[in-house]
């Protein structure tokens, strides 16, 4: 895509053009961040989330392979991240996986977030109003980071937790924030080939994600009926900070069939408790504006 071309699919609910300008990070930048990047940090990186991804790391020739990392630097590497019980063994030959202490520094970076001590607060209350699973979470990259979660007493569990990811487009917390996105910063975080398809209602072009972010933004809500997941669905509503701008998101979730008819009595209270929520959660966060 060129430089200050127009998207005709970057209108916003106004009406108004956005102009598409240079990548969000230039040459200079990525040559930058390359020429400050440590090596062996990035390898012991690599093999964490491997190893965070389910894999148990049973056989070093391969994950050396898998991971293009040397074998006996990634005998090295496990040894050190052993040594300060980032990763642990399972049982001997059984393989590793994620250890004591770097769940204890998870733990502390999520529970610093001002939006998570909020959560604590306002998901309870949400859950036990309508019965459903409340969640909050945070875009990172192209992903939501499931920060907090509510299950409410009821048979519903959701299978969502702490630390979970998933495809922000696909997602209805990641389409609350898309959705107060301008056209050119969507595309220049998901610019540059299709998305991924999770179920036949994913958007799998810029084109559709755009119109989903418009449509969405417009309706001041995000509503998903097996958007996501067959048989289940969501609604959410984004969390602003003090100077207006996303922080987050929340959302409900449960049988789909709550969800099929948006217009519906039931989804109408749905909407008004997610929105109600999202309110008090910006609310403590410091915003005052009028958005809900």
């Amino acid at each position: 895509m060129g430089k200050g071309r127009s998207v005709e699919d970057g209108r916003r609910g106004d009406g108004m053009v956005l102009e598409i300008g240079d990548d969000a990070v230039s040459k200079a930048d990525e040559a930058g961040a390359e020429r400050y990047s440590v090596p062996p940090v990035e390898r012991a990186i690599v093999l964490l989330r491997h190893i965070g991804a389910g894999n148990r790391v049973r056989n070093l020739s391969k994950t050396a392979k898998e991971l293009g990392i040397n074998r006996t630097t990634l005998t090295r590497l496990i040894h050190t991240l052993v040594a300060n019980r980032m990763i642990e063994e399972i049982e001997e030959g059984a393989g590793y996986r994620l250890g004591l202490g770097l769940i204890g520094l998870a733990t502390q970076a999520i529970h610093s977030r001002d939006i998570v001590r909020v959560s604590q607060s306002v998901l309870p209350g949400l859950a036990a109003r309508i019965g459903l699973s409340a969640h909050m979470g945070v875009l990172d990259g192209r992903e939501i980071v499931y920060l907090a979660l509510e299950v409410p007493n009821t048979h519903l569990v959701s299978n969502m937790h702490a630390g979970s990811r998933l495809p922000a487009h696909t997602t209805s917390i990641g389409r609350a924030i898309l959705a107060e996105m301008e056209a050119g910063e969507i595309v220049a975080l998901f610019g540059g080939g299709d998305l991924e398809a999770v179920t036949e209602k994913s958007p799998v072009t810029l084109g559709q994600l755009l119109d989903q972010a418009r449509e969405d933004r417009q309706r001041g809500f995000t509503w998903s009926a097996g958007n996501f997941e067959t048989g289940i669905g969501s609604c959410g509503a984004v969390v602003l900070d003090h100077n207006g701008k996303a922080a987050g998101g929340l959302n409900v979730s449960g049988p789909e069939d709550l969800f099929t008819d948006i217009d519906s009595e039931g989804a109408r209270a749905i909407q008004a408790a997610v929105l109600a929520a999202a309110a008090e959660a910006s609310e403590a966060l410091g915003y005052s504006g009028a958005r809900y």
